[in-house]
């Protein structure tokens, strides 16, 4: 009883945090995966085990690197929902609880058309993913490109060579993101100095 009441307070914490920060979850979508929680029900312990799918701590990057982290979880979850509808019967949008796969135990809900309520969970995310991600995208594209390139091909091997002076070049003239910062904290440091002199 405790745990679930701490889980409550924790779920009501977590919306109230999302609804301050500017949250856009549409209170459908918030209905829809509540209702598919009850449908993929797993112990509090699970859930609260310490280990999320999607690790935050990319989050507290810088806002380019957020975006692109963003762009890769929505893909991910794209894909995950995806593996969900493949999971479930063609006959029925509920599936019985395995006892031989707990990882993949889902109980079947009362009323609730999962196929359904997962098709719409997908949908809003390919619209936020495709409107709001369309440039980690194609970023995304090009870092798995680089993942399958054939290092052992000579080919490959000296068109890389003869690629690096330029692509080197290019990567030493970005700048440096935290010289940035400091040439901008001087910045306003000079206006509010200038402005409270000028005051």
């Amino acid at each position: 009883m405790v745990v679930t009441a701490r889980a409550v307070v924790f779920l009501c914490l977590w919306l109230a945090v999302c609804q301050v920060r500017g949250s856009h979850i549409p209170v459908k979508m918030n209905r829809t995966i509540q209702n598919l929680l009850q449908h993929y029900r797993i112990s509090n312990k699970d859930r609260f085990d310490g280990r999320p799918v999607f690790s935050r701590e990319p989050l507290t990057t810088k806002m380019e690197a957020k975006r692109v982290f963003m762009g890769a979880v929505l893909e991910t979850y794209e894909k995950l929902i995806g593996q969900m509808m493949k999971q479930l019967p063609t006959q029925s949008p509920q599936t019985a609880r395995s006892d031989m796969d707990p990882a993949s135990a889902v109980t079947p809900t009362a009323g609730v058309d999962v196929r359904k309520e997962l098709s719409y969970i997908l949908k809003r995310v390919q619209e936020l993913r495709k409107h709001r991600y369309h440039e980690q995208e194609k970023l995304l594209q090009g870092l798995q490109s680089l993942r399958d390139i054939k290092m052992d091909n000579f080919v490959i091997q000296s068109k890389a060579l003869w690629e690096l002076p330029w692509l080197y070049e290019e990567a030493s003239s970005l700048p440096d993101n935290t010289e940035m910062q400091r040439r901008q904290r001087r910045r306003r440091q000079a206006r509010r100095v200038k402005s409270h002199l000028s005051g």
